[in-house]
């Protein structure tokens, strides 16, 4: 039985190997660091996505532009923003404040390594990096007033957010992606006690769509 499944899994990976060399080459060349066969693209996208910020549903949307070399590593920049609690016609209870929320953006550069990227379905593995800013929002009143919101203060922070995304060639110059990340911060400081250092720490799951030459 033993030998059966090892058998099994040899004929696996020699089949995987058959297949990548079928995909990237089309003849017996030695292929190197330097070859002139290499071919590079680009690609810009757009991203709809949900994340848990300060134990409430937020919507997070984001764009990024690349420079792909070799059909295998992206590298480009990008930017998010978000905004918590879209609910925002609240019960004011003797005309106090029903809440806050958050809303702000973070951006920077990233770099994108793309397993198999001819395949009709594919992983690739995206890393931000950059800067953003949070805004504290109260509000104070409903959406029709002059001035529903009012700004309890603003930090800056420094931020990482990698990600898995699974990425399916609609099109020669189309692709969709269903994306899970981590958002990771350096603290966040706001005029709200409750506010833990740590809020914008998260999970976000997005859908992604990319046009251009991959």
């Amino acid at each position: 039985m033993k030998k059966i499944i090892v058998l099994l899994i040899m004929v696996a990976l020699a089949n995987t190997a058959f297949t990548q060399d079928d995909v990237y080459y089309n003849d017996d060349e030695m292929q190197t660091i330097f070859s002139q066969k290499r071919s590079n693209g680009a690609y810009g996208s757009f991203s709809l996505g949900y994340s848990q910020i300060d134990g409430k549903d937020a919507f997070v949307t984001g764009a990024r532009g690349a420079f792909i070399i070799n059909h295998s590593l992206a590298i480009g920049i990008g930017g998010y923003g978000f905004i918590n609690d879209l609910d925002y016609d609240h019960y004011h209870y003797n005309n106090q404040s029903s809440g806050y929320n958050l809303a702000g953006g973070y951006g920077g550069f990233f770099i994108e390594p793309i397993v198999a990227p001819n395949r009709a379905v594919h992983v690739s593995f995206p890393v931000m990096f950059g800067m953003g800013a949070v805004t504290l929002v109260e509000d104070n009143d409903y959406w029709f007033d002059y001035d529903p919101f009012y700004d309890l203060g603003t930090d800056v922070f420094l931020f990482i957010e990698p990600a898995v995304e699974v990425e399916f060639n609609l099109l020669k110059f189309m692709r969709a992606a269903a994306s899970v990340s981590y958002r990771l911060t350096s603290d966040i400081e706001l005029d709200e006690p409750s506010i833990d250092k740590d809020v914008l720490n998260g999970l976000n799951m997005s859908l992604v769509f990319k046009f251009g030459k991959f």
